[in-house]
This record gives structure tokens, sequence and C-alpha cells, in this order.
């Protein structure tokens, strides 16, 4: 099991908020140029292709069909709410047909209409965001289409069921895939050069996803092709879907920390808790860290909250990617973060808590013309050394973080252990 929550930038409506990963724009140059470009782009390509777009009634007709059936889904899922952060919806499987059945133009335009309707009726987020979702998916389903239409005259063969323009239809989607990750890519990656590129791109479950909204998207096309009145057919299973999918992310949301993306700190303890019953059943080892900002609150008060925020992820990030998957990693407070180390002994301990002391000292977070540098102090505390229960080993790596505090900060203490002298009892009062 992940011990954070490894949630995929992406989404289905193109780029999701990117919780932590978005600076303000004026703190981030490249970003802000590459946003630019990408909406110049867009612009440009709208331009173009309503110069030499012939319009036909059936084709705003589908148009039009395919634009309901999403803002039905968008509807239907409302009420249920849409997770902070990240997300990922279907709506892909409308907004993909209309690149394959009608002229490139049509797909600029019907990213456009469904996140207005995102904007308006589910979650408003930060304008230039939606803006530049819709330039994104744009783009690549225009390049999409154009593609799509150089190999296949008539579009709406798809019908058919003959083999080469399905695969046309199955290739075109996988190129519309490609393009839309990668420019969300780009731009999580320049709002966050920090960031490894295997966390904007592929894992495990958004490849699952993206396979089925490919299927979903050629299905419908067909469909569409068969006979318009299809849709109403095709829009009751995907609605479904989208539900069940926002409704797992709904619940992942609830386990972790919206901030910092780690697990928050009741579904830390209790993963934690899992882990230790399982050490006791095995008789292995484990290590509890407890690592805390030193001087947090004077960088709240000298840079304000929003730099504090961006202090929290960056401390975050570090977690993540510098531990293995099965570490448990959470937010416990504040400025405080928990690890647990399954099969850490002390000295293994030691040096995961030193390494992240050390590459937390040298991270820089840019405000204005300079650079926020932050410490960390940390505790440590081993089961069956300091304790065999998680009370027990927060009780002992808080007082180890106390101690760290009280030498300086900037540093890692495990707590000592008394031992009672040869010949005597543990609990004897007089040795």
């Amino acid at each position: 099991m992940a011990a954070t929550s490894h949630a995929s930038i992406r989404s289905g409506d193109g780029v999701s908020t990117l919780a932590g990963r978005w600076p303000l724009l004026g703190q981030r140059r490249p970003l802000v140029v590459y946003l630019c470009a990408i909406v110049a782009l867009d612009l440009a390509a709208i331009m173009v292709c309503a110069v030499t777009t012939v319009f036909q009634w059936r084709d705003m007709l589908t148009f039009g069909a395919l634009m309901a059936c999403g803002a039905v889904c968008i509807e239907a899922t409302r009420r249920l709410g849409m997770p902070a952060g990240v997300s990922r919806d279907l709506l892909s499987a409308w907004w993909l047909p209309v690149a394959l059945l009608l002229p490139p133009l049509y797909a600029i335009f019907a990213p456009i209409v469904l996140q207005v309707l995102l904007q308006m009726r589910v979650r408003a987020t930060v304008l230039y965001r939606r803006v530049f979702t819709s330039a994104a998916i744009g783009l690549a389903g225009c390049t999409a289409s154009v593609a799509f239409h150089r190999f296949v005259n008539d579009p709406w063969v798809l019908s058919q069921g003959s083999g080469p323009p399905i695969l046309y239809a199955v290739a075109a989607a996988v190129l519309f895939a490609l393009l839309n990750i990668a420019l969300i890519a780009i731009a999580a990656h320049t709002a966050d050069p920090d960031i490894a590129w295997r966390d904007v791109l592929w894992n495990r479950e958004s490849l699952m996803l993206d396979i089925v909204e490919l299927c979903l998207g050629v299905t419908v096309s067909i469909c569409c092709g068969l006979n318009l009145s299809l849709l109403i057919l095709a829009l009751p299973p995907v609605v479904l879907l989208q539900r069940s999918l926002l409704h797992a992310q709904l619940q992942a949301a609830a386990r972790t920390d919206a901030k910092t993306g780690l697990l928050n700190a009741a579904a830390w303890q209790r993963e934690a808790d899992t882990e230790i019953v399982r050490a006791r059943r095995t008789g292995g080892t484990l290590a509890v860290l407890i690592i805390d900002i030193d001087h947090f609150k004077r960088v709240n008060d000298a840079h304000g909250h929003l730099v504090g925020d961006q202090v929290l992820v960056g401390v975050a990030s570090t977690l993540r990617t510098q531990l293995r998957d099965y570490d448990v990693v959470g937010r416990f407070g504040g400025e405080e973060f928990v690890v647990l180390l399954p099969g850490a002994d002390g000295r293994e301990a030691r040096q995961v808590a030193e390494r992240l002391r050390a590459l937390i000292g040298h991270m820089a977070i840019p405000v204005d013309d300079h650079l926020v540098r932050v410490t960390v102090s940390a505790g440590v505390a081993l089961m069956s050394v300091h304790g065999d229960d998680l009370i027990d080993l927060l009780a002992a790596a808080d007082l180890a973080l106390y101690r760290a505090k009280e030498l300086g900060r900037d540093r890692v203490c495990i707590p000592v252990v008394q031992t009672p002298p040869p010949g005597s009892l543990p609990n004897d009062p007089n040795p």
C-alpha cells in the first residue's frame, strides 16, 4: 500500500489545480511564458481552422449533442463535489469523438465549453488554470483531429466497423493522450523544477484510466456514426463510471492533507497501527520519526502564509520522493510531519533522518528577489526499544524532538534508554 497520496497531476479535464505545485505567477517567469505560449498557439489554431472550416448542420448538431452529454455528466456528478486539488474525470469520452468525427475547429472549442461549465457549476478556480487547461486540451484535440482526417477522408465510416478506420481512431486517441500529458507535464515541471518527471507522467492507475477513456471515446464515436440518438444509451454508463471515479477520489481525499498531499493525522495513525501490528506478529523492526520545521512562524510572519504553504509543500515533496513506497508518511499538523519506517533499525532510521534533514536544509523557495530556506529538527523512536505501541513511540520521538530543539535545532536526536545496573530489577526503586 502506498504510504502517501501519489495522485496524478493530470486529469481528464486536462490539468488539475496542481495543488501546491502552482506558485504565484509572478514568482515563476518561465511558467508565465509557457502558459502564454500555449494559449497563443491555441488562439492561432482557432483562427487558422476558422478560415478553413466549412460549417454543416450535421457537424453542428453532432457537436451540440456531444456537449449536451458532457453537460449532463457534469450536472449528474456536481452534487458529489470535486476533491480539492488533483482530480480526474471522464469528459474526454465526449470531446474525443468531437476530434475524430468533426473538423479540427470543433475539437478546439469542445474543452472551452465544458471548462466553462466546470467553472460555473462545479468549482470556481483560478481563471488562468482553466484557460490553460482549455488550450492544452484544444491543441491536443486539434492535432489528433488533423492526423485522423489526414488518413481517413470520411470519419463517419467508423460506424461500418472496418478495421483500418478504427485503428486510425485508436492511434489518434493515443496521440491526443500523449500530447495532453506532455503539455501538462511541462507546465507542472516548470512550476516546480524539483518535482520528478515520474510524478508528472504515468503511474499504473492513471494509465488504466487513460485506456478506459480511449475505449470510451472510440466507442462513443462509433455510436455517433451509427445513429446520433444512440448517445442516449451511451450516456448512463459513462455517468455511472464518472460518479464511481469521483466517489473513489473523494474517499482518497478524505485520507489526505489538502496542502501537502500526504496522509492526514488520522489516516497516518491507522496506517501506522497496521504496520506496528504486522511488526509484532513477524518480530520485525520499525522506527518512527517526528520532523518539525524550525522557526516556521518566522517564515509566515516575514513572508506571509502563501510562502509558508510553499515551504510545507516543498518539505512534503522531499519526504515523498526520498522515502520508499511502503514507508508511511503524513502531516501531523502545523509544521510537523511523521514518518514510519518498516524494517528499519536504529542505524538506518538515523541515516534516513539525517539525509532528510540535509536535503530539506538545501531546499530553497523563491520569493520575490531572494530565496527562503528552512531547517528541520527530528526525533527518532525505535520499536521494542522505546515502546511497543504507537502512543509510546510517538511520545518517545516527541521527547527526542524536544531535545533536538533544546540543543540548537537542525539536528536529529534519539532518546537515551536507561539500562539498569547488573543484578537489579528494572522497577526496583532501590537498586
